[in-house]
C-alpha cells in the first residue's frame, strides 16, 4: 500500500478555491491601501538573524524564528516579520527617498509556533507604514486606514473594534506610580500579558518583576480608567482626527494595549473581534528602528495583519466571499469531435476581445460539461453546434439565471461582457 507524503507541519496548501479567497483579500487590501495613496513594495524572504536580534524581542528570535546557517556558515532566517526589513531598506537609500514614505506589502512569513485555528507556521501578512513624519495625525491616518479596511470587507463596529493607547502615557503612568525607569520595560510587557494570564498569575508576576503591592493596586486602577487618554495631548489629537476621518465608531481607548514588540515608542493599536476573538491586526509608532539598523533616526507608524485570523473572523460573521474557482471565465463547450476547431476558434476570439475563456478539452455530453461549469463557479457557457456553426451563430447560456440566447457570433463577446458585468454587480 502506497503512503502519501505529507506536507511540512504548519505549512499551507492553497487549492484553487483557497487561492481565490486569498486573491479576494489581496484585492481588498490593495484597494484600501491605494485609496490612501500608499505604494506597494516587498523585501526578501531571507534575512540575517542579526537584523532581528536587537529589534524584535528575544522571544521572536530565540523561539519563533526559523534560523539556519547558509553554506558560508552565516546564520540567516526566513523572515518572521517585515518591519526590520523595511527599516534596513530605508536606511540603505535614506537620502534618495521622498518623504513621507507611504508603503504597503502583502507576502509570506514564517514563525515556529504551535499550529492552531487562525495560526500556522507559514502565513501571509499585510504590512503598511508611513515613514518620515512624527505627528499624531500620521498615527491617526494608519488607524483610520485599518478601520477603512474593516469596513471594506463588511465588518460593523459592533463586531470589530480597534483599541488604541500610547506607550508614552503608559510610561508616564508608571512613573507617577513610582515604578523605577529600569523596571518600566518589564512593566509594559506585564500589561501586555494581563488578558493572557489568570488574575492570580498576573499579580504574582507583577510582584516578581519588582512592583510593590501599592504600585500593583495603582496599575490595576489605571488600566480600568476609560478616561485616562484625556491626559495625553497626542491621543486627544489622534481621536480628533479619527472623528474627522469618519471612523471613530470603530475606535476605543484601552490602556491594556502596549504591543509586545520592543520597538514601539508612542501610539499603539490592535483590532479585536469584540465577541471574544483574538487580535486581527496591530501596530503603532516607532522612532528608533531605522537608526538601529545603521540609518539616521526616522519616525514611522504602521501595522500588520495576518491572513489567517482575519479569515477566521470573516467566516465567523458570514462575511467570507462566495468565490468560485473561476467565476469571471466562460466555458466554450464542445458539441462533438468534429467541432473541436470551431470551439477552439471561438474561445480564441473571446480571449482576443478580453474575455477569459476555457474550452472543454474532450467530447462529452453537454450535461457533463455544464456540471463542470457549475462546480467551477462558471456562470456563462457558450455552445456552438452544427446548426450554429453553419449559420454563424452561438448559444449563450446564463447558468445562474437559467436563461439562454441565440445570437450572431459577431455579437457574442459584447453580450457576454454585459452578462459578466451584471453578475459582478450582484
Amino acid at each position: 500500500m502506497k503512503t502519501t507524503i505529507q506536507g511540512v507541519k504548519g505549512a499551507r496548501d492553497f487549492y484553487p478555491e483557497d487561492m481565490a479567497v486569498r486573491q479576494w483579500l489581496y484585492r481588498a487590501i490593495r484597494r484600501v491601501s491605494e485609496v490612501y495613496g500608499y505604494q506597494e513594495w516587498d523585501g526578501p524572504f531571507l534575512e540575517k538573524i542579526d537584523l532581528y536580534a536587537a529589534k524584535s524581542g528575544e522571544e521572536l528570535v530565540n523561539q519563533q524564528a526559523f534560523v539556519f546557517n547558509d553554506r558560508g556558515g552565516e546564520p540567516i532566517t526566513l523572515r518572521p516579520e517585515l518591519t526590520p526589513s523595511l527599516a534596513r531598506m530605508v536606511a540603505q537609500k535614506q537620502n534618495e527617498l521622498v518623504y513621507p514614505l507611504r508603503w504597503w506589502s502583502f507576502g509570506p512569513f514564517w514563525r515556529y509556533e504551535r499550529p492552531q485555528k487562525g495560526r500556522s507556521r507559514e502565513f501571509f501578512q499585510w504590512n503598511i507604514d508611513m515613514i518620515g513624519v512624527n505627528t499624531p495625525e500620521s498615527d491617526a491616518e494608519l488607524i483610520a486606514l485599518a478601520a477603512s479596511f474593516l469596513r471594506e470587507v463588511g465588518f460593523s463596529p459592533k463586531q470589530v473594534q480597534i483599541y488604541v493607547n500610547d506607550r508614552r502615557l503608559t510610561n508616564q503612568t508608571l512613573a507617577e506610580l513610582g515604578v523605577a525607569e529600569s523596571k518600566r520595560p518589564e512593566a509594559v510587557h506585564l500589561i501586555d500579558r494581563q488578558n493572557k494570564m489568570t488574575p492570580e498569575a498576573w499579580e504574582a508576576n507583577a510582584l516578581e518583576i519588582g512592583l510593590t503591592p501599592a504600585q500593583l493596586v495603582g496599575l490595576k486602577a489605571s488600566l480600568e480608567d476609560k478616561e485616562l487618554w484625556k491626559k495625553s495631548e497626542p491621543l486627544k489629537r489622534v481621536f480628533t482626527m479619527l472623528e474627522c476621518l469618519g471612523v471613530l465608531d470603530f475606535i476605543t481607548y484601552d490602556a491594556h494595549i502596549t504591543r509586545g514588540l520592543d520597538y514601539y515608542t508612542a501610539v499603539v493599536f490592535e483590532a479585536y473581534d469584540v465577541d471574544g476573538g483574538r487580535s486581527i491586526l496591530g501596530g503603532g509608532h516607532y522612532d528608533n528602528l531605522v537608526s538601529d539598523v545603521g540609518g539616521d533616526p526616522l519616525p514611522a507608524v504602521g501595522f500588520a495583519m495576518g491572513d489567517m485570523m482575519i479569515s477566521v473572523t470573516l467566516e465567523k460573521y458570514g462575511l467570507m466571499p462566495k468565490v468560485g474557482a473561476i467565476p469571471d471565465t466562460v466555458l466554450v463547450t464542445v458539441f462533438e469531435e468534429g467541432l473541436f476547431p470551431a470551439s477552439y476558434r471561438l474561445a480564441a476570439e473571446l480571449r482576443q476581445s478580453g474575455i477569459k475563456a476555457v474550452t472543454y478539452p474532450e467530447t462529452a455530453k453537454l450535461q457533463r460539461q455544464l456540471k463542470f461549469a457549475d462546480r467551477m463557479g462558471i456562470l456563462i457557457a457558450v455552445i456552438i453546434g452544427p446548426d450554429e456553426e453553419a449559420g454563424g451563430q452561438v448559444v449563450v447560456k446564463d447558468l445562474g439565471r437559467r436563461t439562454q440566447e441565440t445570437l450572431p457570433r459577431s455579437e457574442a463577446a459584447g453580450y457576454i461582457r454585459e452578462l459578466l458585468a451584471q453578475a459582478q454587480a450582484q
